[in-house]
């Protein structure tokens, strides 16, 4: 699933659906929406229709007053009711600062400001969610770019949900996938590039700092919910968790695969993106967004092959399928197929989808006369050299400085199964 609902004007509108919460539980899906500016909604349009057909019973716009009136507000409609909680009472404008200033101690003590500053607006947003999940009607929050305020009251409620941290900043960074949109729309209305390398950013450290000092000070959601907000944090927390979320699924449709094709390439970004922002989130420092472009994707399909899984309609995940793996194998006779890239997408694809996908691949190179699998992990990753073990492939080696073109050389451990 992937959580950007797209919209032709909209960039970081989102499904907080799916997160998984304490207690085998989940955070149902379609019933709460995180988002950029609605005010960039215009009726009569194909946005409208999209924005409408979610059921959205109610508007909370985190937004300045004055941000309302210079860039509008979502399209007034009988649906729904718009609610103007202006969480932000030190605005600044982070656009222009300067370019020495690091994001993460930065936007951490804005974050600080905001939890300090905004708490009867907090406080009346925290209701407002609780009500409509009551109703079981959805509900959207947003900023202007969806991020910094939309990005803390996300937070909270997923705080108060159960869910992990680990997950709380996962969510926060997947602005990363809209930051090219986020500040191309705002060169072309400016008519100039933002000055700080920051603006549209949301590394994870941001988040995982702010909790840090937000722990330090309140003592934890709970604690600022009763002590800052005023509010019964047992209560509050049990209507969110009572409403809001539901037994994570038991049984899952089957996997089925094909082979990709060009067109394939930007959802196969977009998924490795995706699965690189929930390794950062985990402090798995493997991958990085923007690493490999559509262009990687497409001289993968010429070269060799990259095939994907889908679960109904829905892309579960892919890997690629080379020939030959030079760069950490050394020369080899054609005896084996090369797994690379296997990805899934985080949270909603079924139990055990890698290893299926991994025997599917497995019985491609085995159609082809080769009598091995191989694959190799960055040795520095004992979780991910114990996953594939875990599917039968054993150590046979290790490439102390493999090139993948990047011009940094790292060490891999060199993985291979003997196929049946």
């Amino acid at each position: 699933m992937d959580r950007h609902i797209a919209f032709d004007a909209l960039h970081n509108f989102r499904d907080l659906g799916g997160y998984p919460a304490s207690g085998s539980l989940r955070v149902r899906p379609g019933l709460l929406y995180r988002a950029d500016s609605l005010g960039k909604l215009r009726t009569g349009t194909a946005d409208w229709s999209r924005f409408l057909s979610l059921g959205v019973g109610t508007v909370i716009d985190l937004r300045h007053p004055w941000e309302v009136a210079k860039r509008g507000r979502v399209p007034a409609d009988a649906s729904f009711t718009y609610l103007n909680l202006s969480v932000e009472h030190r605005p600044y404008n982070q656009a222009v600062l300067a370019d020495d200033i690091e994001p993460d101690p930065y936007l951490a003590e804005r974050y600080m400001e905001v939890a300090e500053d905004g708490v009867e607006e907090i406080g009346r947003a925290l209701e407002l969610v609780a009500k409509s999940a009551e109703t079981g009607v959805p509900l959207v929050f947003h900023c202007a770019s969806g991020k910094d305020r939309t990005g803390q009251l996300a937070a909270l409620i997923l705080g108060l949900l159960g869910v992990g941290e680990e997950t709380i900043v996962e969510d926060f960074s997947l602005t990363e996938l809209a930051t090219p949109a986020i500040v191309a729309t705002w060169a072309a209305r400016e008519g100039r590039t933002p000055p700080w390398p920051g603006f549209g950013r949301a590394p994870g450290a941001v988040m995982r700092r702010y909790l840090t000092s937000f722990k330090d000070r309140y003592g934890g959601v709970e604690a600022y919910v009763e002590k800052a907000l005023s509010l019964d944090p047992r209560q509050l927390s049990t209507t969110l968790r009572t409403h809001l979320l539901e037994p994570r699924p038991t049984t899952h449709p089957p996997l089925t695969y094909r082979r990709a094709t060009p067109s394939d390439a930007p959802a196969l970004v977009r998924l490795r993106d995706t699965a690189a922002l929930w390794q950062l989130a985990r402090g798995i420092d493997q991958w990085k967004p923007g690493e490999k472009t559509e262009a990687h994707f497409t001289a993968r399909m010429r070269e060799g092959e990259v095939w994907l899984a889908h679960a109904d309609t829905r892309l579960t995940g892919a890997w690629e399928l080379w020939w030959d793996d030079v760069a950490a194998w050394g020369p080899r006779p054609s005896d084996a197929g090369y797994i690379h890239r296997l990805m899934t997408t985080p949270h909603t694809s079924p139990p055990g989808t890698g290893h299926r996908m991994l025997t599917e691949a497995e019985s491609r190179i085995r159609a082809t006369g080769r009598p091995y699998a191989r694959l190799d992990c960055l040795a520095s990753n004992p979780r991910l050299r114990a996953y594939y073990e875990s599917a039968g492939y054993r150590v046979v080696g290790e490439q102390a400085a493999k090139e993948d073109g990047l011009g940094s050389p790292y060490a891999v451990t060199l993985l291979e199964k003997r196929l049946g």
